[in-house]
């Protein structure tokens, strides 16, 4: 097996069983952990509770069309990089998948090597992209101080709060990425690990207690935000 240095989690929608089994055990031989679909609406299902690092995506499905898919996908906001399967070689199919959101677009019969290339080209350009900022172990901001290592912090009263494992994780992945949006599937990824999800509500908890502990007003937060229907950001 490949030795890659952090496997990275792929979903293969293909209808066709044959290429479907194909693909799945070429890429594990690659290192990847290989979540397969044979439609559409499974594939839609898989994405809103797992993080993939990848998705390829062949357009010609039953049910539901690539491209459809595609289209959900983007309209959730999720950026995950999808790479087009077709058998149809036309230049105007491949526009339409990359106009719609695709980043890469592949035609069959294609070569296995070159497949693999394209998607460890994908997968670690990604990882790039969402690379966090390093943050000491002792990180301060507006008065409070929040200790990942020891697991505590100080809050606007000045009181010391133990804080879980779990919380110690999720202020660390906001606090790397201040300023931006992290994503649900981001946070189930990170801080849960892929196999177990949280509903949404349980992560809206930890934001209500870090209002508590952080917050002059936590109906009115100036640190912790909730973007609807996307993830969560915090602003120092």
């Amino acid at each position: 097996m490949a030795n890659k240095e952090k496997t990275a989690s792929l979903l293969v929608v293909e209808d066709e069983e044959s290429l479907r089994e194909g693909l799945k055990l070429n890429l594990e031989l690659e290192g990847y952990e290989v979540t397969t679909a044979e439609n559409g609406p499974a594939a839609l299902k898989m994405v809103k509770n797992e993080y993939f690092d990848l998705i390829i995506l062949d357009i010609m499905l039953p049910e539901m069309d690539g491209i459809t898919v595609c289209e959900t996908i983007r309209m959730q906001h999720n950026d995950v990089p999808i790479l087009f399967l077709s058998a149809r070689n036309n230049s105007a199919d491949r526009v339409l998948g990359l106009k719609k959101g695709g980043d890469d677009y592949l035609t069959k019969p294609f070569n296995l090597e070159e497949l693999l290339l394209r998607v460890d080209k994908l997968v670690v350009k990604n990882k790039k992209m969402k690379a966090p900022q390093s943050v000491s172990d002792v990180y301060q901001f507006d008065g409070c101080i929040i200790d990942f290592a020891a697991h505590e912090c100080k809050g606007k009263d000045g009181q010391m709060q133990e804080l879980s494992k779990k919380e110690a994780a999720l202020l660390k992945l906001l606090v790397e990425h201040e300023g931006e949006v992290v994503s649900r599937e981001q946070i189930l990824q990170i801080v849960w690990g892929y196999n177990v999800y949280p509903t949404t509500r349980t992560i809206d908890n930890f934001i209500l207690n870090f209002r508590k502990y952080f917050e002059e007003d936590s109906r009115n937060p100036k640190h912790f935000h909730s973007i609807r229907g996307i993830g969560y950001k915090f602003t120092a």
